[in-house]
């Protein structure tokens, strides 16, 4: 193993919005153009972005920046993917439940694409767009999910808003919150095939589902 070594000069007046850009991807993973426009322009841009990832790769990740979206990401560091102990560090499994709840919202973020600014939805039309889908959830668990996915910047809303008027601003950060192996998985069982569709294209074998199987595709 190589020695760790770090070369790094932080400008005086630039400390500040550094700081503040570790502990928020550390904390939440994410960092949004759509909720916090000066801390994203700051990582976004190349010179802070390499301080950033040269710090971060001093604990095993790293950082990346999605541009089409908005999006700087946490993301593990390829020097250490392997590396016992920090592969699946600052990684949170969703239970079943809730990455049934990621895919109903990210398929409602795209329907929602372009129609405002922002990306909203009403909570009411949300648990109507879940019901859909036969996903059952109780009140205390959807909550409970609200709560997580708000925590790491897939969505927002006001917390002393409540009922089903409240409104939820989703994030295309929700597009980069799953582990792929439980996301396929989850979709396999979320998409299952009418009996028909089994029959008909039995013996084929098709690809997995991958999340990037979700996105819009520019014409």
């Amino acid at each position: 193993m190589s020695d760790i070594s770090l070369q790094l000069t932080v400008k005086e007046e630039n400390s500040h919005m550094f700081k503040r850009c570790i502990r928020k991807l550390l904390e939440s993973t994410f960092i949004l153009r759509d909720k916090e426009e000066r801390l994203y322009q700051f990582a976004s841009r190349e010179s802070n972005r390499q301080d950033i990832s040269e710090y971060l790769r001093m604990i095993g990740f790293d950082v990346a920046v999605d541009e089409k979206t908005g999006v700087c990401m946490l993301i593990a560091s390829e020097e250490d993917a392997d590396t016992v102990g920090l592969k699946r560090a600052n990684v949170v499994t969703f239970t079943t439940l809730q990455y049934h709840l990621l895919l109903v919202l990210w398929k409602v973020y795209l329907e929602n694409l372009g129609y405002s600014e922002g990306n909203f939805v009403t909570k009411g039309d949300l648990i109507d767009k879940i019901k859909s889908y036969d996903v059952m959830v109780t009140r205390s668990e959807l909550n409970a999910a609200f709560r997580l996915f708000k925590k790491y910047s897939l969505i927002n809303f006001d917390d002393s808003e409540d009922g089903e008027d409240m409104k939820i601003q989703l994030y295309p950060s929700l597009q980069f919150g799953w582990d792929l192996a439980q996301f396929q998985t989850v979709a396999q069982e979320y998409l299952k095939e009418t009996p028909e569709m089994e029959e008909t294209e039995k013996g084929e074998n098709e690809e997995p589902i991958a999340p990037e199987d979700f996105e819009e595709v520019d014409e």
